[in-house]
């Protein structure tokens, strides 16, 4: 009689140690740490340039011009993913909620219209223009809402399958959002507005709170407080949206079997949370200083990884679409923002 083979018997596949694992993202970390450095050294010398922008640029020109090792690739792989989420967490502690509700009803009205309005017509100008609903759905929110921050948190819900969508989207959010320092100070001089009413334009149309802080300074006049609130408040909606979009992908996971989102993902949540501890006031500046500078490597990192996942080639084949869509849902929220400062006088 043939010997039976027990269960126990059957070798199981044996996971690596933990300080494996770690050994193998040191490469690709410590490339990023170059990137980083690198990204805000060029900042702190050319502070109207984004280092997110810097970043993701090193990291495509890396890619395309210089073989790179595969012993880079988890870390790049951790730092487009965890850092990038990390990031967005750190985010939180910059926002102190009785300095928005300081705005007053009329403006988070209009911020939570430039929000809801500047995705709802970019992703059915999208749909018109044939482009697909995740790539339409990162540029609506980034766009939208805060930049590379909101493209991060949209893919952490979404994990769509092509990556060149997200270095795409968060590529025309920072190069848009750059072209927009010197447009809006110059269109408020234009139109008139004085430099409170220019604050809360550039802070309701300009995508990243960097980009909004350089603006603001352009316009000088007490613009930059008033601006970076407005902006900052745009941020807090990064909340209640992905909860939106968490629960719209659960629907459509459940349609076709796959693997369902959390309603709120974990570093929403956690988010909040920063949110809520800043509010409290226990936070000192020292600390949110510092936190300040964490996020930005946090996020320069995940750029350098992301564009560093792009090639060239496969960029290109992206075709005109997005760029235009990318106009024109930067001409929504501009349009949505200057209609609302102007109704409030």
């Amino acid at each position: 009689m043939a010997e039976q083979t027990s269960t126990t018997d059957i070798e199981k596949p044996a996971k690596t140690p933990p300080a494996q694992l770690v050994r193998g993202l040191l490469p690709g970390l410590g490339l990023c740490a170059v990137a980083v450095a690198v990204a805000l050294g060029i900042n702190h010398l050319l502070p109207a340039v984004s280092p997110l922008l810097i970043a993701i640029v090193i990291g495509m020109l890396l890619r395309n011009l210089t073989p790179l090792s595969t012993a880079f690739e988890p870390g790049l792989a951790f730092s487009a993913k965890k850092l990038l989420r990390l990031g967005v967490v750190m985010l939180g502690l910059q926002l102190v909620i009785g300095d928005i509700l300081g705005l007053g009803a009329g403006m988070i009205l209009v911020v939570i219209a430039i929000v809801a309005g500047g995705i709802g017509a970019t992703m059915l100008i999208g749909r018109w223009m044939g482009i697909g609903f995740t790539q339409r759905l990162l540029i609506a929110c980034g766009f939208s809402i805060c930049g590379a921050a909101a493209v991060a948190a949209v893919d952490g819900v979404v994990e769509p399958e092509d990556e060149e969508e997200t270095v795409t989207a968060v590529a025309l959010v920072v190069l848009f959002g750059t072209l927009m320092i010197p447009i809006i100070p110059l269109a408020a001089g234009a139109l008139g507005l004085d430099a409170m009413h220019g604050g809360l334009w550039a802070g309701a149309s300009i995508h990243e709170v960097a980009q909004v802080v350089a603006a603001g300074g352009i316009i000088g006049g007490g613009a930059l407080a008033v601006a970076v609130i407005v902006k900052l408040a745009r941020v807090l909606m990064l909340a209640p949206v992905m909860a939106v979009v968490s629960a719209v992908r659960r629907r459509q996971t459940a349609s076709t079997g796959g693997k369902r989102p959390p309603i709120i993902p974990l570093f929403v949540a956690a988010f909040i949370a920063m949110v809520v501890l800043r509010s409290t006031g226990i936070v000192p500046d020292v600390v949110v200083n510092a936190a300040s500078v964490v996020q930005n490597a946090l996020l320069s990192a995940a750029m350098f990884a992301l564009g560093a996942g792009v090639r060239v080639r496969s960029l290109i084949k992206v075709g005109p679409k997005p760029f235009a869509l990318a106009a024109l849902s930067t001409i929504v929220v501009m349009g949505i923002g200057l209609g609302g400062v102007v109704l409030l006088g």
